[in-house]
């Protein structure tokens, strides 16, 4: 077979197959392979005129039609089924090969798949790829990693198909071995609370202010010409104005409560707890999904006791929406700060460069959590790479401080009616730990120093003590 193609993608499900049509469309020959062939030919009659398609059944076929050096690109299951793909085609490429990998695997596979096949000269690629089956059809957010000189090859490729913001690609090379993947993980962090905090803020304008879901989608509309404009805001007032057409409900009320994950937000969750990054916005968004599915939990608690207060009366309810958008904001601001020192304190942990401002950059099209806000973001640490926070910024900082009374009195209302805002909560409980002079935890290193003997530091000398608890009025000795 001749070597005609610029890219292959093998495993053509719907991201796969769009990835596919979106390199075509951009003027690339596309080489299609999956496990079954029905399938690549299926995408060949459909599709077949949107570019230049090479439709392949064998991997040696798949391989032979690459031009060198070689770009095989994986869309297959994350764990043992892109393991599997790896081990089949790898020994048919050579030095100067690459193998990208543009599913949601876990950062730590790609960094054990990149070192194997490094020392086989393989290039490997690790490529965080969001914005769904629509942008991976029409534009979506890469996050590729890999060494400098794959994306040497490779970028420019990526770049054509990715979202354009103003003219730029949103796609840049992020960092060595699993850096792409794991900034798409924290990308899905993110997503979870940002889709958690709306929730929140949904449950709160119906069940405090009254409002109907159409009322609410209103609402949101409103919010979405704001500095809350984002595509999750914009489908949110969509979704609360569609009515079921099977029983004329508004169709928020036909879905049963029952959140469902692919498990990036449980790896979020247990990766900044290996990296001691306090997470804890996107924790409460993961969690708050894990006990929506908790039946029978749910059964237990629902006959005990709840809030007592009423919903708003009409007046009160206009200001009432006025001081949830105050806390939706703030609450996002610290769910996107926390998603941003995440990446900060594993660029330092495993050595990866990551310009913290492109990654906003790039997320501002294309992919779930696009928003108008993350061009601040971006200029914030273009101004200052070494911001340890977005709220060190003076016009973030300014926005938080207007934002404390209403943020405070939204969480005391729904406290007051029994309506959970774990997620709302937490970011201004993470606002508050941070910004406090003087943290109990101090009582705590008494805790383990007396039960345990694990010492601690004071706050007048240098050093590490322990107390002889054992021993009424024996004096501390250092450690």
């Amino acid at each position: 077979m001749q070597a005609s193609a610029q890219i292959g993608v093998t495993g053509l499900a719907v991201m796969g197959r769009n990835l596919a049509r979106n390199f075509a469309r951009h003027g690339y020959t596309v080489a299609l392979h999956n496990r079954t062939a029905a399938r690549t030919r299926a995408l060949v009659e459909e599709f077949g005129d949107e570019g230049s398609f090479v439709p392949t059944e064998t991997a040696e076929d798949f391989v032979a039609a690459l031009e060198k050096p070689r770009r095989l690109m994986i869309m297959v299951k994350a764990g043992d089924a892109t393991d599997a793909v790896i081990d089949e085609f790898a020994p048919l490429l050579e030095s100067g090969d690459m193998i990208i990998d543009g599913g949601n695997a876990h950062f730590l596979d790609t960094r054990r798949r990149e070192k194997a096949l490094r020392e086989r000269g393989i290039h490997f690629v690790g490529s965080g790829v969001s914005g769904g089956e629509e942008g991976a059809l029409h534009g979506p957010a890469v996050m590729p990693g890999g060494s400098a000189e794959s994306y040497a090859v490779l970028g420019p490729m990526l770049e054509a198909i990715s979202a354009k913001v103003d003219g730029e690609p949103c796609c840049t090379h992020i960092g060595t071995d699993g850096a792409g993947h794991f900034v798409k993980m924290v990308h899905n962090g993110i997503e979870y609370a940002d889709m958690q905090l709306i929730a929140e803020a949904y449950d709160l304008l119906r069940h405090v202010a009254g409002y109907t879901p159409a009322q609410i989608a209103d609402v949101f509309r409103v919010w979405n010409k704001g500095r809350l404009n984002s595509y999750l805001i914009e489908i949110t007032a969509e979704i609360l104005a569609h009515t079921d057409a099977g029983t004329d409900k508004p169709f928020v009320d036909i879905v049963r409560d029952a959140a469902e994950q692919k498990g990036t937000g449980r790896w979020t969750v247990q990766t900044a707890l290996d990296l001691g990054s306090p997470v804890t916005a996107i924790a409460q968004a993961t969690f708050a999904r894990v006990a929506s599915s908790r039946t029978a939990l749910r059964e237990a608690y629902r006959p005990l006791a709840g809030g007592t207060e009423h919903p708003l009366r009409p007046h009160e309810a206009e200001r009432y929406v006025a001081t949830v958008e105050h806390a939706l904001y703030a609450s996002k601001v610290i769910a996107y700060d926390q998603g941003w020192t995440m990446i900060r304190d594993a660029a330092e942990e495993y050595g990866w460069d990551i310009d913290l401002g492109n990654v906003a950059a790039i997320w501002r099209g294309g992919c779930i959590i696009r928003a108008a806000f993350l061009d601040r973001i971006r200029a914030a640490y273009n101004t200052d790479a070494t911001l340890p926070s977005l709220l060190s910024e003076p016009e973030f900082a300014d926005e938080i401080t207007k934002a404390q009374v209403p943020w405070r009195e939204v969480i005391a209302a729904a406290t007051r009616r029994g309506i959970p805002v774990p997620a709302f909560s937490s970011a201004l409980a993470y606002y508050d730990t941070l910004r406090a002079e003087r943290l109990p935890a101090a009582l705590i290193q008494g805790q383990r120093d007396f039960f345990g003997a694990h010492t601690y530091r004071r706050t007048d000398r240098e050093g590490t003590f322990h107390t002889l608890w054992a021993e009424p009025g024996q004096p501390e000795v250092e450690a």
